[in-house]
């Protein structure tokens, strides 16, 4: 092959990954989410947490795409099952910032205080990176961007298309990184008032992708269930 055909293979997988996750990850709109469970947190703290989850995004997407498929094969999980686990998830989330007090000056006061960087280390992966930020709707397309890319033709032109792949990742968490470290500047022409409405309408539409998400698993189980009763059923014997 030449070296066009390893360049075109790698450009090809590089925007089918991204046109692929950038979509269901939607950085900007988790922002506002990320703004308001790092209440009272410091720039500094934010910047880190930031830089940390867009860390683990790309692992947690580069892995589900190398070895997902291999993985979830192996303990015999459908991705049905990864969906109805991973939205029940965001649900509760979306759920526990819905019922979250506005609060006030003294509130977010005692919050700066307690929020330190072994909290933010701690929140750094659950809830924040998954599944707020990197959900199991992305987990599922980055696994069939895997198994996508697999190449037939040669070993070298499958590592030129998973390679194109891993660089279309570092390019999602880095909108990942950027959309939360510049969060609170991106919300700051809202206002207040604007900043909770908007956080609010966040958390709602972040219930609705959790619900999305879990009714979509269980529709699969549901006709995985019919396909399976309908191959069992007994054919009746032609009339004579």
């Amino acid at each position: 092959m030449l070296i066009e055909d390893y360049m075109l293979g790698f450009g090809k997988s590089f925007l089918f990954a991204l046109a692929t996750l950038i979509p269901i990850l939607n950085p900007t709109a988790t922002a506002p989410i990320f703004l308001s469970l790092t209440e009272g947190a410091s720039n500094h703290t934010r910047e880190i947490l930031a830089q940390k989850i867009a860390r683990s995004v790309f692992l947690l997407l580069t892995a589900a795409m190398l070895v997902g498929s291999f993985v979830l094969d192996f303990f015999g999980i459908s991705l049905a099952i990864v969906r109805v686990g991973g939205g029940l998830l965001v649900v509760a989330s979306a759920w526990r910032l819905l019922n979250s007090s506005d609060g006030g000056m003294e509130r977010s006061a005692r919050m700066a205080e307690g929020f330190t960087p072994e909290m933010a280390k701690r929140k750094a992966f659950y809830p924040l990176t998954f599944p707020i930020s990197c959900g199991p709707g992305s987990i599922a397309a980055a696994i069939t961007v895997g198994a996508s890319l697999h190449s037939n033709t040669s070993l070298a032109m499958g590592a030129s298309r998973m390679s194109g792949a891993v660089a279309g990742m570092v390019l999602v968490a880095f909108a990942v990184f950027f959309c939360f470290r510049f969060a609170q500047r991106l919300l700051r022409p809202l206002g207040e008032t604007g900043t909770v409405v908007f956080l609010r309408l966040s958390a709602f539409i972040l219930l609705c992708l959790g619900v999305q998400i879990v009714w979509d698993g269980v529709s699969e189980l549901i006709i995985d269930v019919i396909q399976r009763a309908n191959m069992t059923l007994p054919v009746a014997p032609n009339a004579p």
